[in-house]
Formats: structure tokens, sequence, C-alpha cells
């Protein structure tokens, strides 16, 4: 007869036993060949995929079981550029002078769960006022829901380029900001910003090598920064481990951006033959963000939604995207999937994969731009973007072959982050 010391022995031995989770898959997605693989078990233990099984098998009697054989599974996607701290409304140009960091806080991560309930696990966050860092550091603590971050803190501007902060606004208020607030004039200027939002606790540098749709200035695509002003952010970034993109409507700034070392090309709107030549000589990637030319389009169509230096920006640059998109990818230019949200609604991301489509990218190739190309950009190639024993387990699943329909990407119906199930 056991003694009482040995049955509570038994019992917190019991309680500490990891309960595993059987995901049973009508059909996963192979994202490196684009082909389905049809009824098969994934095993997760704590934030890993430790075994995937011809057929539907069980566990022990602690073990979940997840039933989703009449769904396609695939890896939980990543977006290359969002703006997660906010969204395009007409009073976007009043909130900076109303709102408070916390409240700029708190409807962040209201932006951060759609997102993530949208099955898009993993996200770029491409400039923001640095909420986006406590906001990533809460969700890596599972204070909130959200996805996986990887931030540029504030982004990288010339005085008055496209994200100067003081743009628009009256004369004592313009300040004259400097590295720390993100605005460089030099080479020296550049690496000190650089070094800042490293000491700030970014992950990645944004920098805004041409004028912007978005900002209260008229030129939209002017080039903005100096190739010696670029080549000292992307030294000092590669210093420090971090990963470089350009913001850049304008060609000009595009080719002073790739020549200058930065390896993502967001946007791309007027890019000619002769920088697709060139990004593909330097393996630099385009991220169209087609969702935000669209989005940005509309808005400049509702009268009083956006300033009028705006809404004409809107409507010369928002249709060409998705055009210059469909050339950029049959040209061969390298393609990372991203979409801009926050000037598109956050959680819509997935209308990217119907437009890239349109454009002539198959959706195996653009779901493995959203994947395997992002992880890899990401430093994250081994941990991310497959379905594979030993990865992290990002699994959401959808109703429909995306192959067949890319619409039912937009209608995720289940999502696992890092083991644990956020939707199902």
């Amino acid at each position: 007869m056991k003694t009482l010391f040995q049955l509570a022995l038994i019992l917190c031995t019991a309680v500490v036993v990891a309960q595993d989770t059987y995901l049973h898959c009508g059909s996963i997605v192979d994202t490196e060949s684009g082909k389905s693989l049809k009824e098969k078990t994934i095993v997760v233990s704590g934030n890993k995929i430790v075994r995937i099984e011809n057929g539907y098998i069980i566990g022990s009697a602690a073990d979940e079981v997840i039933d989703l054989k009449s769904k396609t599974v695939l890896p939980g996607l990543i977006d290359m550029h969002v703006h997660i701290e906010s969204e395009s409304s007409p009073t976007r140009y009043l909130d900076r002078f109303t709102k408070n960091p916390a409240d700029v806080a708190f409807q962040s991560t209201v932006y951060a769960e759609r997102t993530l309930l949208a099955g898009f696990t993993t996200v770029r966050d491409l400039g923001g006022s640095g909420v986006n860092i406590a906001l990533r550091n809460a969700i890596n603590k599972g204070v909130i829901k959200g996805p996986r971050i990887f931030t540029a803190g504030k982004s990288l501007a010339t005085t008055g380029g496209h994200a100067d902060p003081t743009n628009g606004m009256r004369e004592d208020l313009k300040g004259d900001p400097g590295p720390k607030e993100g605005v460089v004039n030099s080479p020296e200027d550049g690496k000190k910003a650089v070094r800042q939002r490293y000491k700030d606790g970014a992950d990645v540098i944004k920098i805004t090598a041409t004028g912007g749709v978005m900002s209260v200035a008229k030129n939209g695509r002017n080039p903005q920064f100096t190739v010696e002003e670029i080549k000292a952010i992307t030294a000092t970034a590669r210093d420090y481990g971090m990963l470089t993109a350009a913001h850049a409507h304008g060609d000009e700034g595009m080719q002073r951006a790739v020549n200058g070392g930065i390896k993502t090309i967001e946007h791309g709107t007027f890019m000619s033959e002769e920088t697709m030549e060139l990004m593909k000589l330097h393996n630099a990637y385009l991220v169209p963000t087609i969702s935000a030319g669209k989005q940005a389009a509309k808005m400049a169509e509702i009268p009083g939604y956006l300033p009028p230096v705006v809404a004409q920006k809107a409507r010369e640059i928002g249709p060409i995207s998705q055009v210059t998109f469909g050339k950029a990818y049959k040209k061969g230019v390298p393609i990372a999937f991203g979409t801009d949200a926050g000037v598109s609604p956050h959680g819509e991301n997935a209308k990217e994969f119907g437009f890239m489509l349109e454009a002539g990218m198959p959706v195996k190739e653009s779901l493995k731009s959203a994947t395997i190309t992002n992880a890899e950009l990401l430093g994250m190639k081994g941990s991310l973007g497959q379905l594979k024993v030993g990865f992290i387990a990002d699994i959401i699943a959808v109703d429909e072959d995306p192959m067949k329909n890319v619409a039912t990407l937009e209608y995720v119906i289940f999502v696992m982050k890092e083991g644990i199930i956020y939707k199902q």
C-alpha cells in the first residue's frame, strides 16, 4: 500500500507532464514545393512541432486532439510591412496632437490581436512612435495577444522627409528634430540614428528613401537621402545585426537605396526596368504593399478624409503599385510579402494574396514569399515559415485549398502561435 507521500509525489509528477497537441489535418501545404500533403497528423509539444505522421494518430489520454480533417493547414503567415500602432482614419492627422502614448499603446493591442487572428503570426513593423517596441515586449511576455513583432521603432527620415515627425505642424511646433528623433542629414547623423534605434530596442532599420503618400508634404517620390548617408546607415546596421528596409516610390531614390546596401524596397511604385535589374544584381527584395496603394486611392475619393496635398498623391500613386509589381515579378525581381497594414486595415492582410494573383504571381509563390522568404530575411529560416519537425509551432488553417481559391486565406479559422491556440 502506497504512503500518502508516495501518492502526493505521483500526483505532482502527473501535473508537470506536458500535454501534447495532435492536429488531424485534411491536408497541409508544403510551402517549399507548393504541394498539398493529404491526411497528416502534426504533433506539437511545448512550442515546437515534434512529429508529422501519415494518417490520423492519437497519443495518450492526456493529449489534446484538434479535428482539422476538413481543413487545409499552413504555417503561420509573415507580413514584412505593417504599422501596428495605428490605422487610417479621418482623424489621423489630428491624433498626434490629442493622443498620449498610452492611448496609442492601448489601441495597438486591438490591431495586434486582429492581425494574429487573421493568421499572421509574425510581422515586421516598419515605423511608429516607439510604442511598437513596448508592444513587442508585452506580446513576448504573454501580457497581450499578438503576432511576433520585429520592429524598426521610429523610422528614419531627412529634414522635411516622409518620416519627419514634425511635417505639417505650425512653425513653433516644428523645432529641429535630429538623429534621436529619427531625422538624418549626414552620414554621421545616420550612424547615430541607427545606434539610437539599437539603444531603444529596435530589431530592424527603416529609412524613407523618397517622398511618400501619407505625409503632409507635396512631393511623393523625390529622393531624400544621399548614397553616402544610406551607406553609413546600412554599414552601421550590419554592425548591429539589423535588417534594412527603404520606403521608396520614386525610381532615383530606389537606385540610391539599392546601391547603398538596403535589402528590401518597400512599395517600389515607379520602379524602372533598370532598377529591377539592379535589384536582381544585388539580391534586393521588393515588398509591393498593393493593399496600401488600393486603400489610399479609395480614401482619396472620400471628401475630407485626407488633407488635399495627401489626397492628390494618393490618386497619383495608389493605382500604380499593382501594375509595377506585376512587371517586377515577371522580370525576376525577388519578392517579399508585405501589405503596409495600418494604411490598409489590420486583419485584412491576406487580401494581398489576391492582388498578387491578379498581377500574375501564382498563389504557391506568394505563399512562399509570405513564409519561407520572409522567415529567411528575418533570420528565422530554420524556425518559421514551414511545417517541419523542429520548427516553431505557428500553424493556421483555412476551409479550402488556397491554390484553388485564394480568398480562403482571408478567412482563417484556426490559429496556433508557439504551440498556443488563439483561434479554433
